[in-house]
């Protein structure tokens, strides 16, 4: 059977698969990123990932690589990224397989994931929540990049003037206060479902935390909706597994904050964990 090795990089974890032409992941797994070891073991644990898939297995044949990554992206160059901290990248450092690679913008082939395979629409924003913060810009039901691909940075829209410090040079953004790795760091957790936990549990100082993230989040889901009018939101990474905590609140605040009009509708992805991987897998299919 004939199908594509996808592969979703992200700050934390590679997750890895072989997809269908319809969407059925016909195996999976997954790799550490070892980001905090630099670019170059990044970009050769990818390469080790990719050669790994791409051999034929009983049954199934990939003709094609789709491979996500965040940051910058064009067709031939994976230009900037801050998470890892590589720049000009060019496609063929990533694999020296011999199938054709397409790559893309992690989160923007996850929202186009999202647009096929789970809720659909025409003016949505898919918001992945992780590491850090972007999202996928969908208009008239289509993904919008922009003009020089930076659409959709909302994790660095600025909710706190001189805030905190983030990974990208700027202070006060928005993945600096609400992405799972800055809930966790802020309290001294190794992930945010265990900020969650101690939330639950009563703890004031990982409630003001987690107070903190879901009124960035709203503050930043106002100013995108004022300005570009979706009529859904939707919330998906691993900071989406927290559920009605997270939605509920990020529900009402947004609501709060829009004045003189209604809030889009906000929801979990029916994907859950496997948008990424499916985006990377729509990516492949386009070879």
């Amino acid at each position: 059977m004939e199908c594509v090795a996808a592969i979703d990089v992200g700050g934390t974890t590679m997750k890895g698969g072989l997809v269908a032409r319809d969407g059925t992941i016909l195996y999976a797994g997954r790799r550490p990123t070892p980001r905090a070891e630099g670019p170059e073991r990044v970009i050769a644990a990818i390469s080790a990932f990719v050669g790994d898939l791409s051999r034929p297995r009983t049954g199934l044949r990939p003709v094609a690589v789709g491979l996500a990554v965040p940051g910058l992206v064009t067709a031939t160059h994976a230009v900037f990224s801050a998470a890892f901290g590589w720049r000009d990248v060019p496609v063929s450092a990533f694999t020296d397989v011999d199938l054709p690679v397409v790559l893309g913008h992690d989160v923007r082939a996850a929202g186009e994931a999202e647009l096929v395979h789970g809720v659909g629409g025409q003016d949505l924003l898919f918001l992945p929540i992780g590491t850090g913060i972007a999202g996928a810009v969908v208009l008239s039901g289509s993904s919008y990049g922009g003009a020089g691909g930076w659409a959709g940075q909302i994790g660095h829209i600025p909710v706190r003037p001189d805030g905190l410090p983030c990974a990208c040079g700027q202070r006060g953004c928005l993945a600096a206060y609400a992405s799972a790795g800055a809930i966790a760091a802020r309290c001294g957790e190794p992930s945010a479902e265990h900020v969650l936990r101690r939330v639950r549990q009563g703890d004031e100082a990982a409630a003001e935390v987690w107070r903190e993230a879901v009124e960035a989040l709203a503050l930043a889901l106002a100013t995108y909706t004022l300005l570009l009018d979706p009529a859904l939101v939707v919330i998906g990474g691993g900071l989406s597994l927290a559920g009605d905590a997270l939605l509920e609140p990020v529900r009402a605040r947004l609501a709060d904050r829009l004045a003189f009009r209604p809030a889009p509708d906000v929801q979990a992805s029916r994907l859950g964990g496997h948008a990424g991987l499916l985006g990377a897998g729509l990516l492949g299919w386009r070879a």
